[in-house]
């Protein structure tokens, strides 16, 4: 199943996309794709709902996070051997953690905001990770089992704060407008293999970051196992993968950053596409 909500921000309603690709309102099945919605028992509750009994959406409405109430937004740094090389840092021996702020998260196509003074706003496709039932001391080989689904997620970055401000990436990565996600949470019965699926990012139609996640130092199933070690991870938690090259900041010879009125396309196979355009902050 492909998830996702649509409407006004803070209003979006729980909607399902059938296949001829249109819109259908959940609202009368679940109050939001969050949560327990989010668990096997919850969406066996959507999936025996047949989609044409299902409202049609009319227009083209706002498209919203597809995961409702998040409660953490967790990160892996330099989790593709590529990225590591192109960002001059040795290959993580264990996985490298940050956080988005919640309020960080938007709408997979919503506007994106260069904070006031930024001269080094950033892209980073990623594969996000949505999980779906509690989990904590888990396995690596059980791992995928927790996982609700995949989306897209560009994980921007102000580089300056993330990296010259302090020492700590939480800073330039979790600021307002940082955390698309979206269109729409495609349920892991449908992935046959996060390992295998390829990612791209386009700035103003050209094509910066080529990727596939067979390329990643760590798994989504040794991530989501290493991660509950140290957390707990609850339904509707969302974990950002890493990035494949073609950043910004590795472009050669000089980096190349975002800038007001720059449009970034991205997407991952299967999983759908985003596009924002940039502004800057009042």
């Amino acid at each position: 199943m492909k998830l996702l909500r649509y409407g006004p921000k803070c209003q979006e309603k729980p909607g399902l996309l059938d296949h001829e690709g249109k819109i259908r309102d959940l609202s009368d099945v679940v109050s939001d794709v969050a949560g327990d919605v989010l668990t096997d028992a919850g969406l066996a509750r959507v999936r025996a709902v047949d989609p044409a009994s299902l409202p049609l959406v009319q227009g083209e409405p706002r498209i919203g996070p597809c995961v409702g109430n998040i409660g953490k937004f967790v990160c892996i740094g330099l989790n593709y051997v590529d990225h590591a090389a192109e960002s001059n840092l040795p290959v993580p021996t264990e996985p490298i953690v940050f956080n988005k702020w919640t309020s960080a998260v938007c709408g997979p196509n919503d506007g994106v905001e260069i904070p006031r003074g930024s001269k080094k706003t950033d892209w980073e496709v990623e594969l996000g990770v949505v999980i779906g039932k509690p989990c904590k001391y888990v396995d690596e080989a059980d791992a995928l089992a927790y996982v609700a689904g995949y989306c897209v997620i560009n994980d921007l970055s102000e580089r300056e704060w993330q990296i010259e401000r302090g020492g700590t990436w939480d800073k330039g990565k979790g600021c307002d407008t940082f955390g698309p996600i979206g269109p729409w949470l495609v349920t892991r019965d449908e992935v046959a293999d996060p390992q295998a699926l390829d990612l791209w990012l386009e700035v103003d139609g050209h094509r910066y970051q080529n990727g596939n996640t067979r390329t990643m130092v760590f798994s989504v199933a040794k991530l989501v196992s290493y991660l509950s070690q140290c957390m707990s991870l609850q339904p509707g938690d969302v974990i950002s993968t890493g990035t494949p090259p073609g950043v910004g900041m590795g472009v050669k010879p000089s980096p190349m950053y975002l800038k007001a009125g720059q449009t970034i396309r991205l997407g991952i196979e299967g999983l759908g596409e985003q596009r924002q355009t940039a502004y800057a902050a009042g």
